[in-house]
């Protein structure tokens, strides 16, 4: 198998842990999501999809250096989201990434039950989202009822640690039919990704895609590439069947095939160019980083040193052009992330969740074991 260099990033690591000291300063319990011009992190309700990553970095923080002020600071996270859940609420497809990197990380990590059980009712939510007829799971609310997209890909991770731990399949089942049916209508054979895909609610029958956070309906976003890239091969990891190794790798060829010279990508693939310019999504850097080292270690050395050196050019560049390093009073750790720029929202912003994935790569480049996702 390819192996990651440990230690080969300890110097990046250490300004890591530096800028975390920083952020945990002057983001406290807010849950952020998006740091614009002005450098500082807003703070949203915490069943907002992004509520999992800043803790998930403290959770990381903590494995790494076993340093209890970091443990402290992430342990009431899961405790507060589940309080949402008795109220009117917003969770949805995303408790995945809600849950993963807070209950199911501490309990993981410190073997807390009540933590173990916030995870699995995260789960039990995520199932019953599930449409038989369409074996998929749906996204969102309101009319969106055979709506599904690419992003839950990432999400599965929990329902295949809910089937380990309570050593009921039926966890197991749900994700790997939402698993088939994302190498069957959202990545093409070109290695490409669909952002939403409409099912009829009633018989399952595909209707079509949507653009969404893309550039258009035969568009390549690429933070949606990074999401199916690296929930395949968590599929994959979970389930042993080659058949996600060889989508995620399809998926891998094409991100890298299209990266510009710097590595790290431009919001979608397939973009007009604007005014000479076309944004980039640190973001999707930094999280496709990540699923290419997983990548990487599944496979034999001389096939996984490729997806292993394009992980270190794209974390390489984010770290020398995107890093804030020297910038205490800005509370992100990257620069030009891209929300969603059709809607022009959250463009050339720091998102919380391009900064967990990079502290994420970093770590698994020093020897962090505890893969959550």
């Amino acid at each position: 198998m390819a192996q990651l260099q440990i230690g080969a990033d300890q110097a990046v690591w250490e300004q890591i842990c530096k800028k975390v000291d920083t952020m945990m300063l002057n983001i406290g319990s807010k849950s952020p999501h998006v740091a614009g011009d002005d450098g500082i992190y807003d703070d949203l309700r915490l069943d907002a999809w992004t509520s999992g990553f800043w803790p998930g970095i403290l959770w990381i923080m903590y494995d790494m250096t076993g340093e209890k002020r970091y443990k402290e600071a992430a342990w009431p996270w899961d405790e507060r989201m589940e309080q949402l859940f008795i109220q009117e609420n917003r969770f949805s497809h995303d408790v995945g990434f809600q849950f993963l990197p807070t209950a199911v990380i501490k309990h993981t990590l410190t073997g807390d039950t009540e933590a173990s059980r916030r995870g699995l009712f995260a789960a039990n939510f995520l199932a019953g989202r599930f449409n038989l007829q369409g074996k998929f799971l749906r996204a969102w609310g309101e009319e969106k009822i055979g709506w599904s997209i690419v992003d839950t890909a990432m999400n599965l991770s929990i329902l295949f640690w809910a089937s380990k731990v309570s050593k009921d399949p039926r966890y197991h089942h749900i994700a790997k039919a939402h698993a088939d049916t994302v190498i069957e209508h959202f990545i093409r054979e070109d290695g490409s990704t669909y952002h939403i895909v409409r099912f009829d609610p009633e018989t399952g029958a595909r209707v079509d895609a949507l653009g969404g956070q893309g550039d258009a309906e035969d568009s390549a976003w690429s933070r949606g590439a990074a999401w199916a890239l690296y929930g395949m091969t968590n599929a994959y990891t979970y389930t042993g069947d080659s058949k996600y190794l060889k989508a995620a790798q399809r998926v891998a060829n094409f991100f890298i095939a299209h990266l510009p010279e710097d590595s790290v990508p431009h919001w979608d693939f397939r973009a007009d160019l604007e005014g000479g310019q076309i944004p980039r999504d640190s973001s999707a850097g930094a999280c496709a980083a990540s699923g290419l080292l997983d990548l990487a270690s599944l496979l034999e050395e001389k096939e996984g040193r490729y997806y292993l050196a394009a992980a270190k050019r794209i974390l390489d560049s984010l770290y020398e052009n995107y890093g804030t390093w020297n910038d205490s009073s800005h509370e992100g750790m990257l620069i030009q992330g891209t929300g969603h720029k059709p809607a022009d929202k959250n463009v050339n912003v720091s998102l919380i969740y391009g900064d967990y994935y990079f502290v994420e790569a970093i770590a698994k480049l020093n020897g962090w074991k505890h893969r959550i996702f």
